[in-house]
């Protein structure tokens, strides 16, 4: 079977050029004798196929790469505020933060010997900053996940997100073994491998989402995670060789804490996210969501005007809504009315350009989604 040997050559490739810790690599380079071998004798068998798929996993997960991390606060302020409006306590917050892992990141460099400052492999309490983890908790809609993303912008970071909500199984987090035949890593490997670095910024949503099931068995995974004591050697099960957390920076969100486990309490910061007043969704939505949901719908700044007395009627058009989930919506309404509109009316020119709706109290039903 050439197509074997070929596959088999360019495992042993991947395994020569991939940085490994030495004695995972002395393992994968068994086991790809081994599958050399099977094809030799053997031929194709379910067991070639786990093994190569293992070889394949560990040498795409970013065991010694990392990205080059900016502890800029002025940065980090203009990326926030360009983002989100309002919330002072909260980036303030996130500043102070930011401002402490700076300090602590350059005392740990001092300190810590040259050839160690960039080791990977090095699996011990290597975290660059003991603070809690910051903790997001308030209602659906007001900016928990987004506010994740700002911090991972202004850090340079990649940014990946595991959602808790539902999740039933410790196994989803760690990985199953690979005596099973349907074995696959768990979702903090699995994110790490699409981040493509070991240092990315991890946000854990909605941990008090989890269901009654599996809630023992992952509020101990996310204690391993959050201690910088223990996710220095973090093992997902189908690896079965530990990978060094310490690099990551983990973030939560919660809607509440009551189905939270106050081992893991012990390890967060909570930061309240406060609710948003209809001052707040007016700046809010027209400022910044409008001309993002204009931008979404292919439409043109000067193709759509909304009159300032309208706000009211587009910020509350079901009644009070804590978040902004129910004005984006709205806008996406209005703006998808407008897009049709649009591209209805045959003009001479080029079709769409030149037609322009101005809102106005006559004409806000007709462009107002119908719920």
């Amino acid at each position: 079977m050439p197509f074997l040997f070929a596959e088999i050559s360019q495992l042993n490739t991947k395994v020569k050029e991939a940085i490994l810790p030495p004695e995972l690599k002395s393992r994968a380079e068994r086991m790809v004798e081994r599958l050399n071998r099977m094809a030799k004798f053997g031929g194709y068998s379910a067991e070639y196929e786990t093994i190569s798929r293992y070889v394949d996993w560990i040498v795409s997960l970013p065991w010694d790469k990392s990205s080059q991390e900016i502890l800029d606060l002025k940065k980090t302020q203009a990326v926030l505020d360009k983002n989100h409006y309002g919330m002072q306590k909260v980036k303030d917050r996130i500043l102070e933060y930011l401002a402490v892992r700076k300090l602590t990141v350059a005392r740990i460099g001092e300190s810590q010997p040259i050839n160690q400052r960039k080791s990977g492999f090095v699996h011990g309490p290597q975290a660059e900053s003991r603070a809690a983890v910051l903790c997001f908790v308030g209602l659906p809609g007001i900016g928990k996940t987004s506010v994740s993303y700002s911090i991972a912008e202004a850090l340079g970071r990649e940014f990946v997100r595991i959602a808790m909500g539902g999740m039933g199984s410790v196994e989803q987090l760690r990985g199953q073994a690979r005596v099973f035949s349907d074995a696959e890593p768990g979702l903090i490997v699995k994110n790490l491998r699409r981040a493509g670095v070991n240092n990315p910024v991890l946000l854990l949503d909605e941990i008090d989402r989890v269901t009654e099931a599996g809630w023992s068995g992952i509020m101990g995974v996310l204690l391993e995670l959050l201690d910088p004591e223990q996710n220095a050697a973090f093992t997902d099960h189908y690896l079965d060789y530990p990978f060094n957390l310490s690099e990551v920076l983990f973030l939560c969100s919660a809607n509440n804490t009551r189905n939270i486990s106050n081992a893991v309490l012990d390890r967060l910061e909570i930061i309240e996210m406060p609710s948003y007043t209809d001052e707040e969704k007016l700046h809010i939505g027209r400022d910044y969501l409008l001309p993002r949901t204009l931008e979404d719908c292919g439409l043109k700044p000067k193709q759509l005007a909304i009159e300032e007395e309208l706000w009211p009627k587009i910020i509350r058009p079901l009644g009070y809504d804590a978040g902004i989930r129910t004005l984006d919506r709205t806008l996406h309404g209005i703006c998808r009315k407008a897009a049709r509109k649009i591209v209805e009316v045959r003009l001479p020119a080029r079709q769409g350009e030149g037609k322009k709706f101005v809102l106005t109290s006559e004409n806000i039903k007709e462009f107002l989604p119908s719920w």
